[in-house]
């Protein structure tokens, strides 16, 4: 996680949890990611869930690309340890998906990846959190530059109408089909977010 204000990193929030069992020489293998790395450098889950909610203040834009998948694992890491407050710690956050905003911006594919390709940003390491991380500020920036209405997507997750959206919704976000883009940006008047 980056913290930014005003445009400006701020701070680096980059931790291994150790989860008190081996990972897979699958994950290994693909992430340089070690079993000894986890026990020697790794905290505690509910240490991350407590510097989280520190974090994740009221009013905190949270930015991620396919943000439904972030705000669940947030929520319910919150809900593990801090049951009584997770739902206000997350709906008192503003969320601002880039996967769907690139979906209105930029023919398919969507991944992070083909945004990183697109916006000509330089290469980057998507198997440790903090490089995506930091590409994801990168595209945001571009988006940002690109069209300057990021503020019409907080709170607004798109999701593929031939699947609907995820089974478990929370209900301080709006759920919206958005179809493949296949002709370059739309118009402001077609944005998703528009009744």
């Amino acid at each position: 996680m980056l913290t930014v204000e005003d445009g400006k990193i701020i701070e680096e929030y980059d931790e291994f949890i150790n989860i008190g069992q081996a990972i897979s020489p699958k994950i290994i293998k693909l992430t340089g990611i070690t079993n000894a790395m986890l026990k020697d450098d790794g905290i505690s889950e509910e240490r991350v869930a407590c510097d989280l909610k520190k974090r994740l203040t009221k009013g905190t834009v949270m930015i991620a690309h396919n943000a439904q998948f972030d705000l669940s694992f947030i929520y319910f890491l919150l809900k593990r340890h801090y049951p009584d407050e997770a739902d206000d710690i997350v709906r008192n956050m503003k969320w601002l998906d880039t996967l769907t905003v690139l979906k209105d911006r930029k023919e398919y594919p969507h991944k992070l990846a083909d945004a990183v390709d697109h916006y000509g940003i330089d290469e980057v390491n998507f198997h440790r959190a903090i490089d995506d991380t930091k590409a994801l500020y990168d595209v945001t920036q571009e988006l940002k530059l690109e069209r300057d209405d990021l503020g019409e997507y907080i709170n607004i997750f798109g999701y593929n109408p031939k699947y609907g959206p995820d089974k478990f919704r929370f209900p301080f976000i709006t759920y919206k089909a958005q179809y493949y883009q296949h002709y370059g940006v739309l118009p402001p008047d077609r944005i998703l977010p528009r009744k």
